[in-house]
């Protein structure tokens, strides 16, 4: 029994340190789950795949087995650690009439800015704790974030599908360490949606189901301007809302993000010009403004025919 209490408190004081030195690095929470296979979430997932609500998104099909086993990406993994980083900013663009853009691409990609903290957490982890075997996943692998972030208490799956915290609303980026380590698990708190339908009633294209908590990808406006590749169906027309790069509609209607607060991370903060250009400038813009403006930024994902693509879209489409 000795050994039992022994190994507890070594676990809570591991659980304490890494998640001090997380704070440390800038992110806002920090869930713990046990690594363990995700039944319920496979057999969800296999039906969205199944009814082809992932549009084109094929790599959505590959490895099926390490989405939903984190045994699967990380020999012996004990443990999912999930962050979630701010990137919430409430400037809008100068132009009401110049095309939107998701306020998470304002500034430099996510992918490498979150990729260094936790690379930097893990070598932490290793120095003071020893030989821990993991990996670091942003976005960037078949891993089930929002579930995760949801197992770990980090927040509820709202009926838009995305992650909610009743402190701090929705505009986070998720990250995740999966380790060898075992550590104090956190549980899942309670879904505080309710009866609210804000979000499915704003989504301009039906993407959200009218009960909410499941999303038909292929009729998001993100993935239209994003995942896509091919011509905007045309059955779009007039239902984009102006949107050229993603869509924050689901929450800027949402009540909880009466709670988001401005994020304080400088990389996120958009290009000095970005937030000034005017409608006939994006209408005009040439590949070297695009590179320009986006050199670092996610909104990369699109190339700069993909943008183009997608502003014509919209200039041509509007009512």
């Amino acid at each position: 029994m000795e050994v039992y209490f022994n190994d507890m408190n070594l676990a809570e004081k591991n659980t304490r340190l890494i998640k001090e030195k997380a704070y440390e690095l800038g992110f806002q929470f920090i869930g713990i789950a046990k690594a363990e296979r995700m039944d319920e979430e496979a057999r969800r997932l296999e039906e969205w795949l199944n009814q082809g609500r992932h549009g084109k998104m094929q790599y959505m099909e590959n490895h099926f087995e390490k989405r939903i086993d984190p045994c699967k990406l990380v020999e012996g993994a004990k443990t999912v650690v999930s962050l979630l980083y701010n990137y919430h900013n409430d400037q809008v663009q100068n132009d009401p009439e110049a095309p939107k853009i998701s306020q998470y691409a304002y500034g430099k990609d996510y992918h490498f800015v979150l990729k260094h903290k936790l690379k930097e957490l893990l070598a932490y982890i290793r120095e003071i704790i020893g030989d821990i075997q993991g990996r670091c996943f942003v976005d960037s692998a078949p891993v089930l974030e929002r579930d995760w972030a949801k197992r770990s208490g980090n927040g509820w799956i709202g009926k838009n599908t995305l992650l909610i915290h009743p402190r701090a609303g929705s505009y986070f980026f998720l990250a995740e360490l999966i380790i060898d380590l075992e550590l104090e698990v956190d549980g899942p708190m309670k879904d505080y949606c309710g009866r609210c339908t804000r979000c499915i009633d704003a989504c301009p294209t039906k993407a959200i189901s009218p009960e909410g908590y499941f999303m038909d990808g292929s009729k998001c406006i993100s993935y239209l301007t994003i995942e896509l590749k091919d011509q905007i169906p045309e059955s779009f027309s007039g239902k984009m809302d102006n949107w050229m790069f993603g869509c924050d509609i689901c929450q800027e209607v949402c009540p909880w993000n009466r709670f988001a607060k401005r994020h304080n991370e400088p990389m996120f903060q958009p290009h000095p010009d970005l937030l000034k250009m005017e409608n006939r400038e994006w209408t005009e813009l040439t590949k070297d403004v695009f590179n320009e403006i986006f050199r670092k930024s996610a909104v990369k994902r699109t190339k700069y025919e993909g943008l183009k693509r997608n502003i014509q879209f919209l200039s041509e489409k509007k009512i």
